[in-house]
């Protein structure tokens, strides 16, 4: 039964992104994320948390991947709750 329900709810996404794709929604949402995230300054924020990381670790011992992983957390919780309730 879980599988299942995962497995309904994957297809439920899927059918939603296919929509948004079609209906040219997608974009709309995705240039007002941009905005919003620019505009309360988590993009400046998320930059300066790689910059520390990247000079942490050295620019000669990290990729493209491993800052992704180690500043993806970061950058969730940064999100300011104003914008994902307005998102949602």
């Amino acid at each position: 039964m879980v599988v299942s329900k995962m497995n309904k709810d994957a297809q439920m996404r899927a059918a939603i992104n296919q929509k948004l794709i079609e209906t040219g929604e997608r974009e709309c949402l995705k240039e007002w994320l941009r905005a919003k995230l620019t505009e309360c300054g988590w993009k400046d924020q998320l930059k300066a948390h790689c910059k520390e990381v990247i000079k942490e670790k050295g620019l000669e011992h990290i990729t493209v991947d491993d800052l992704v992983a180690e500043i993806t957390p970061k950058g969730r919780a940064l999100v300011p709750d104003s914008v994902k309730k307005e998102l949602l």
